[in-house]
């Protein structure tokens, strides 16, 4: 592929600005991004957020080296480091926790321990009384808390290194169009010629045509909007979010502690410093949104408005966990709700290949299934190899025509459409 053809990135969000980043270090010329937000990063990203965990356990140890060699770019590389937090990472469970949880934990513990790279870096913690040793903030009973520590890893400002990477493309001289009328793709342009269907290009709401050698959709759980056919092995799902405010005194308390994962409730943060929030997020089965659309797609809202709340259910698992954890919280106000979309798959592999039947000119890069954010420092290369071979030779990542059958080890409970769960009250 030559550098002088010009590429059209469908969307703002991680997985684009990691693509174009790495494709102007390359050398490519005409890169340029459509992102119907009015400025980067976009609301719309599920990195849009002041934090996200950057951690290497997996079941599969093919992510679990990808995630390493990630973390050594975001501990040495002067455009990541700034982002990077390396807290620790405690993931435990409740002793209300059910057993395939339960057994889901230790066997992330048990993957770390057949890994060198984690020598010295984990411990067991197999009661309240060694996790309050090892977190003395944590106030609560921790009834039943048990799992185990690894110091290999910590969380990302997301919002500020995309930013960051923003920058660099700009400075690389990759071009923007922002905002609902020059960045919201309405359709894809496709022309027939004697290879067969090309994609040409993409048309926005305000009816520009970006007309491109090469077009590559990278807009997380919105994909299928304007790719149907990807909705048959990618779903997307929203997980609810939201914020304690604490005084500066309280943030002061709290910050050095390690990102807590009590996987039967919900993952905390320490608190970003400069907003003086503490964010919190149960990681159950996730959230369809099929009712929104007449095609059988699970999609999110098109508006931002439309997406700022919480399910009842996760307030609930909060307020469980604060109950447990930090009791003089436990009644606060949760700020900020809102839903954090994802582009879900079954297995949780990403996808990361060319559309059948359009002829090496459209790809797509989804599936983040809330594990995408870690690796931004190195997504680009994945799709650079792509690209320069012409064909995704791992199997994990290609196109597929159905869902997997083999659901991933994390997920602890089924999926529930939105429409049928009652909200948290604001």
């Amino acid at each position: 592929m030559s550098t002088d053809e010009s590429i059209l990135i469908l969307g703002g969000g991680c997985f684009g600005l990691a693509t174009a980043f790495e494709l102007a270090q390359k050398g490519y010329k005409n890169i340029t991004i459509l992102e119907k937000d009015v400025d980067v990063p976009s609301r719309f990203s599920a990195a849009y957020d002041l934090n996200k965990v950057i951690r290497a356990e997996y079941a599969d140890d093919f992510y679990t080296q990808l995630a390493l060699d990630a973390i050594r770019k975001w501990q040495s590389d002067p455009l990541y480091t700034p982002h990077y937090h390396q807290t620790g990472f405690l993931n435990v469970t409740s002793g209300k926790a059910a057993q395939n949880t339960k057994g889901a934990v230790e066997s992330y513990f048990q993957s770390l321990q057949n890994n060198p790279a984690f020598n010295g870096q984990t411990t067991r913690v197999a009661s309240s009384e060694e996790i309050k040793k090892l977190v003395p903030k944590f106030t609560g009973p921790l009834n039943g808390f048990k799992g185990y520590h690894n110091k290999l890893a910590g969380y990302g400002h997301s919002a500020n290194a995309l930013r960051a990477v923003y920058e660099e493309c700009v400075k690389l001289g990759v071009k923007f169009h922002l905002g609902e009328k020059d960045g919201e793709v309405e359709s894809l342009l496709y022309a027939s010629s004697r290879e067969g269907n090309k994609c040409v290009g993409a048309r926005t709401r305000g009816g520009k045509i970006h007309a491109a050698d090469k077009t590559i959709v990278a807009l997380g759980a919105d994909a299928a909007n304007i790719l149907p056919r990807i909705g048959k092995q990618m779903t997307g799902r929203a997980w609810g979010v939201a914020h304690i405010q604490l005084t500066d005194e309280e943030a002061a308390d709290l910050k050095g502690i390690p990102v807590t994962n009590v996987r039967d409730l919900a993952f905390f943060f320490e608190p970003d410093m400069k907003m003086k929030k503490l964010k919190f997020c149960h990681m159950g089965g996730a959230f369809t949104n099929y009712s929104y659309t007449k095609d059988g797609l699970s999609l999110p809202f098109r508006d931002l408005s439309d997406s700022q709340f919480m399910p009842l259910e996760d307030e609930t698992h909060i307020r469980q966990l604060l109950r447990e954890v930090f009791p003089q919280l436990a009644d606060r106000p949760l700020i900020d709700q809102h839903l954090c979309w994802f582009a879900d798959t079954d297995d949780s592999d990403f996808i990361i290949d060319y559309v059948p039947d359009t002829n090496g000119t459209l790809a797509v890069l989804s599936g983040d299934s809330g594990h995408g954010f870690k690796m931004l420092p190195i997504f680009g290369e994945f799709v650079h190899k792509l690209l320069v071979d012409g064909r995704q030779d791992q199997r994990k990542w290609q196109w597929k025509d159905g869902k997997s059958k083999i659901a991933a080890v994390w997920r602890s409970s089924e999926s529930q459409e939105l429409a049928g769960v009652p909200r948290a009250k604001l």
